[in-house]
C-alpha cells in the first residue's frame, strides 16, 4: 500500500489506474535515498519532472518499469476500490541505494517529458541493488475507502 499519495492525484487514482487513453500507462520510478525529500514535501509535485528538479534524484541505472496487468477492483463489500498490478522485476539490479518507489500516470507513452508524468502513489522501498535480480511484490498499491 502507499506511503502517501500525492495531492495532485487526491480523488484521481482510481480514474487513471483504469488507463483511459489510448497510449496511457503507470510508471515505476524508484528514488535514490541520497537527497530524497520527506513525504510532506513529496507529496506537494505536481508532475515528474517537479519532484526530480527539486533534491530527489531518481536511480536511473535500474530504470523505470511500467506496470503490467493493472486492474482497479470495485469491492462492494468492503466499500473500496483496490487496484493492483503485476509484480516488477529488475534483472541484475545495479546503481545507487534507493528508498522509495514512486508510481507515475503517462498519459502518453508515445512521447512526452517527465512533466507529462503524473505522481500517484509513492511507496517506501530500502533497496541497495548489488547486481542480483530484483522483484517487488505489488499487492494492491492503492487503495480508496469511503468515508461513512
Amino acid at each position: 500500500m502507499a506511503n502517501i499519495v500525492f495531492n495532485i492525484a487526491l480523488g484521481r487514482v482510481a480514474a487513471l489506474a483504469a488507463l483511459p487513453a489510448t497510449n496511457d500507462a503507470l510508471i515505476a520510478v524508484p528514488i535514490e535515498t541520497t537527497g530524497i525529500v520527506a513525504d510532506s514535501v513529496m507529496r506537494d509535485y505536481d508532475d515528474l519532472g517537479a519532484l526530480l528538479a527539486g533534491a530527489s534524484n531518481e536511480q536511473a541505472t535500474m530504470g523505470r518499469k511500467t506496470l503490467a496487468s493493472v486492474t482497479v477492483t470495485v469491492d462492494d463489500t468492503n466499500d473500496r476500490v483496490a487496484i493492483d498490478s503485476a509484480d516488477i522485476t529488475w534483472t541484475a539490479a545495479t546503481g545507487n541505494a534507493i528508498s522509495a518507489l514512486v508510481i507515475c500516470y503517462d498519459p502518453d507513452t508515445t512521447g512526452g517529458t517527465d512533466a507529462d508524468l503524473i505522481p500517484l502513489t509513492k511507496h517506501d522501498l530500502t533497496l541497495t541493488p548489488d547486481g542480483s535480480d530484483v522483484t517487488v511484490t505489488i499487492a494492491d498499491f492503492f487503495r480508496a475507502t469511503s468515508a461513512a
